[in-house]
């Protein structure tokens, strides 16, 4: 299992610091929350994490792996993931469509062996059909696997978001406000389905969620940004007790 470090991190868009000298460790097999303020750094940090953004300065590394200048496709090799916050469907096309075309990186064949789909195309497509089928009985999303996405209620689409991350077989998931615009009821589905992927699929999680309530809960370890600094890290009871976070995010009485 491997560690997530990040260190001294600025991101930088004109005159303005998105992110200052941030530093985190992502210690594997864990639930790590990001919070903070609206505006704070939390999107930013996992865009620097997940290569859409390049770092000013600083270096983010997963083990041995320097990911500071690193593209997308390479991290999806490394098995990071990613789920967003605004929907990154095809709103068009079934569940089930949506689920392989994320698998298309594992269809390692050529032209000449898909045009006659025998051997390892037909065996890479069975394997990859396998999987993603797998992904939509662990989600629960069976009854919806031939449904246009479009069409569907958001909560169920934001459960087909973080499906279509898993189907990556990720070691790390970046959830970025899974739960943003649910119902009670619909956060306690995708509450319970973060701690199964935990569990069950041994994945460590980075999770940036405003619902605190829900971070002090499920958490193992929390981040707290403020204008792009790291201001409290620690337990949830830690982050609960720190006074800059009480003063910064949490308020006083």
């Amino acid at each position: 299992m491997t560690t997530l470090s990040i260190e001294n991190v600025t991101l930088t868009f004109g005159g303005l610091n998105a992110l200052s000298e941030v530093n985190m460790t992502i210690e594997p097999g864990l639930i790590t929350s990001i919070i903070g303020p609206n505006g704070a750094g939390k999107t930013s940090i996992l865009n620097c994490i997940s290569g859409f953004y390049h770092p000013t300065s600083g270096e983010i590394r997963y083990g041995d792996k320097r990911l500071t200048q690193a593209p997308p496709h390479q991290l999806t090799k490394l098995g990071i993931a990613r789920a967003f916050q605004n929907l990154e469907l095809f709103r068009g096309l079934s569940v089930l469509d949506n689920l392989l075309l994320a698998r298309h990186t594992n269809l390692k064949y050529n032209f000449f062996q898909a045009m006659i789909y025998v051997g390892k195309a037909s065996r890479l497509e069975a394997e990859n059909r396998a999987y993603v089928e797998d992904v939509i009985d662990f989600m629960e999303l069976e009854p919806y696997r031939k449904s246009t996405v479009g069409n569907l209620a958001y909560g169920i689409q934001k459960r087909v978001e973080v499906a279509r991350a898993l189907t990556l077989d990720p070691r790390l998931l970046l959830l970025d406000e899974p739960m943003a615009g649910m119902n009670i009821e619909e956060k306690e589905d995708i509450v319970r389905f973060i701690m199964d992927i935990k569990k069950e699929r041994k994945t460590t999680i980075i999770l940036v969620e405003h619902d605190l309530g829900v971070v002090m809960d499920i958490s193992d370890r929390i981040n707290v940004l403020d204008f792009g600094e790291v201001i409290g890290s620690g337990t949830p009871k830690e982050v609960a007790a720190n006074p800059k976070v009480i003063e910064a995010y949490i308020g006083e009485d």
